[in-house]
């Protein structure tokens, strides 16, 4: 692994990087993808730091892949469970993370239903923050481990049309993906109904579509983003019938893509809405190899914040 300069001491957003940030990210993940298919996937890159995945919503992908990262850096790692936490009993967040930093952690991993949670954390808790979700503000592992699946399926990161559709005014996973792309100079297609895509996210830099054929048209990544129902998203329109209708992808609209398109999904996926199942389990659909970079990015992530640039692959 070359030894790279990365200047972080947080990983708040996407926001925050410089292209070189972003590239270096996905080199040292690609070399961490080598690590996770031997028979024995550990490196001692971690060893002696302690990283704390403090998740105050429900996570199965993004939990468990910082769990898998951190176990697979031999670092030791503290699962922090909120519903059984004093919080219940009205501590507060700052009190809570006090409590959790005189144990000494290198890393904590937080995921926060409140925007800019993980930017508070940094004005006083003296271990390196990495934001694995905030709110409606930004998803930045996500948007980086999409960056890799892309890398790897199309061979280059520039010159693509990046098509998001679905929910995109509730999504942070859309927001840090809307900022990479913008940062990469590619063209940022936006589609979906008015009420959940306005228009000033043209602000962004991206077009915004109301018509699903004219969006994914000629795209070389067609994203697909989840109806977020815990987040009022339903209220958003007439009917999931006339959503699934009017924005769902299938095999006529997908074909409407570039020859190349790849077809991506941050999970989980609600099948025969979003996306029909046909098309969930096709070729073009990179969404299990999305789960696998997962664990390669937020590996590279916890490492250049926190690791020792010799132990990395030994």
């Amino acid at each position: 692994m070359k030894d790279r300069t990365f200047r972080q001491d947080h990983l708040l957003g996407i926001e925050h990087l410089s292209v070189d940030d972003i590239e270096t990210i996905l080199e040292t993940a690609e070399a961490f993808i080598e690590v996770s298919s031997r028979d024995v996937k550990k490196v001692p890159a971690l060893k002696g730091k302690t990283v704390v995945n403090l998740f105050f919503e429900n996570s199965t992908r993004t939990r468990s892949s910082f769990e898998i990262a951190a176990k697979r850096l031999s670092a030791d790692l503290i699962n922090f469970n909120s519903s059984v936490s004093s919080l219940k009993k009205g501590e507060t967040l700052k009190d809570t993370v006090l409590t959790l930093e005189a144990m000494n952690p290198h890393i904590i991993v937080i995921r926060h239903s409140a925007s800019g949670a993980p930017h508070y954390l940094t004005t006083f808790a003296r271990s390196s923050i990495v934001n694995a979700g905030d709110g409606f503000h930004e998803h930045p592992t996500q948007a980086l481990l999409d960056a890799l699946t892309i890398r790897q399926r199309l061979k280059t990161l520039r010159g693509l049309k990046v098509a998001i559709v679905g929910d995109i005014l509730h999504s942070r996973v859309a927001l840090s993906n809307i900022l990479l792309h913008q940062k990469l100079g590619n063209e940022i297609a936006l589609v979906g109904p008015p009420s959940l895509v306005p228009v000033e996210f043209e602000k962004l830099g991206a077009t915004v579509y109301y018509d699903i054929r004219r969006g994914v048209k000629n795209a070389d990544v067609v994203m697909m983003l989840r109806v977020q129902a815990e987040r009022g998203a339903r209220n958003y329109f007439p009917s999931i019938r006339e959503y699934r209708n009017l924005f769902a992808i299938d095999r006529p609209i997908f074909a409407l893509a570039a020859r190349r398109a790849i077809l991506m999904h941050p999970g989980p996926i609600n099948r025969d809405v979003e996306i029909e199942t046909s098309m969930a389990d096709s070729d073009q659909s990179v969404i299990l190899q999305q789960v696998t970079n997962g664990i390669a990015v937020r590996m590279a992530v916890l490492y250049l914040l926190k690791g020792e640039i010799h132990e990395a692959l030994n």
